[in-house]
């Protein structure tokens, strides 16, 4: 990872709410990358949160941005807020993550600086109804004050051109630190995790990391266990994670699911795992499946934005099947749960497209580029709207 030279060296401001989930561990492993290239990194985020004690550990220095995840009544006072983050980081590049930093801070900074918004999943995508309307014409109206919106994959651009977001586009898919994503047998994991005390080492195990949310459709696989359970009696689910669902989804799940709350580190669940299920309403780009294949294991996922593009050629036919759908889903788990040959080689393919497209390295190296280019250019130097560059090869539309 390189930017152009200079003394100081370049100063970046990212801006993040939320502050767990895929979007914090993007936002680290990238913020890792570019404290090991020199630049001077500042992190704009509640402070109360795991995130910010990750990044301070880190060296990065982190400011208190105080906002809420949702849009509403407060975004007055948090752009107010974040107006003097700014002026107290004095940036050279902002990179905004998700929707309410990149509301919050295009607002601040109305393109006076060069600004990076990255949506990791479109907003008007995560409502319904006014909600979804205002949400879509703010990302038409705001995508003026980005210099460079980047998509995590090229479906999540598709989405964002079909829906009347004319930006200056960069395509950048999501990586993983292929080092820490690692294969382990899976009896040794498993002998690791006191939770799975008692389970067999035969028994077939799927798991489910995410946030305990709708975005991440727990609730359809619970719909669909009944169907595996039927077929696969002896199989056991565990979904890792925690968030809003959590105690209507205890409620209503049976007694062989078990529920691991949040995980500091997935890595045993995945090596511990023969099956890892995402079953998403909604992504860019999901980072469970290319955390698990870098592990070695099959997955089954939702055919949502960048699904088909996380997983190796020619795998849609037995591991992707139509969101909010708990039949496919059910016999899409039951089919690989019942070959374990098959599982096995789809691990091992899996584990070569996650290190040949989907390192972590590649990712920042790409984001490096990004900033490069607007370093150079200025806020005044844009390029044309509508242009469209890719870290693999620039496509223009």
């Amino acid at each position: 990872m390189s930017l152009p030279s200079s003394d100081p060296p370049p100063r970046v401001l990212h801006l993040t709410q939320p502050v767990d989930g895929g979007v914090a561990r993007v936002l680290t492993d990238l913020v890792r990358a570019q404290l090991a290239a020199g630049l001077h990194v500042t992190v704009a985020c509640p402070q109360d949160s795991g995130l910010a004690h990750t990044l301070r550990a880190l060296g990065t220095d982190v400011t208190h941005w105080q906002a809420t995840r949702a849009p509403g009544p407060a975004l007055v006072g948090e752009v107010r807020r974040l107006a003097r983050a700014v002026a107290e980081a004095r940036p050279d590049v902002v990179h905004a993550h998700s929707a309410k930093a990149g509301l919050a801070g295009r607002l601040v900074l109305r393109g006076r600086v060069p600004t990076v918004f990255q949506p990791h999943a479109w907003s008007f995508a995560a409502v319904d109804g006014l909600t979804a309307d205002l949400a879509l014409k703010w990302e038409r109206w705001g995508a003026r004050w980005a210099s460079r919106v980047v998509c995590v994959s090229e479906a999540e651009r598709v989405t964002g051109v079909r829906a009347g977001v004319g930006a200056r586009w960069s395509v950048i898919p999501n990586g993983v630190d292929t080092d820490r994503f690692h294969p382990a047998d899976a009896g040794t994991a498993r002998a690791g995790i006191p939770l799975l005390d008692g389970l067999g080492p035969a028994a077939p195990l799927v798991v489910c990391v995410g946030r305990l949310c709708r975005q991440k459709g727990q609730d359809v696989l619970l719909r669909a266990w009944d169907t595996v359970r039927a077929r696969m009696p002896g199989a056991r689910l565990v979904l890792v994670g925690d968030g809003p669902q959590a105690p209507g989804l205890r409620a209503g799940a049976p007694r062989d699911v078990l529920f691991a709350g949040a995980a500091d580190d997935a890595v045993p669940w995945y090596q511990a795992a023969d099956l890892v299920v995402l079953p998403s309403r909604w992504e860019g780009m999901a980072l469970a499946p290319l955390e698990a294949m870098a592990c070695g294991r099959s997955v089954v996922v939702t055919d949502v934005d960048g699904a088909r593009e996380s997983l190796p050629p020619g795998l849609d036919t037995r591991c992707l099947v139509p969101a909010g759908s708990p039949t496919p889903l059910a016999h899409a788990i039951c089919d690989l749960l019942a070959d374990p040959p098959l599982r096995e080689s789809l691990g091992r393919q899996g584990r070569r497209h996650v290190l040949t497209t989907h390192d972590v390295r590649r990712a920042a190296d790409a984001v490096a580029a990004v900033y490069r280019e607007l370093l150079t250019a200025g806020p005044g130097g844009r390029t044309v709207r509508g242009e469209h560059t890719e870290c693999r090869e620039p496509i223009h539309t």
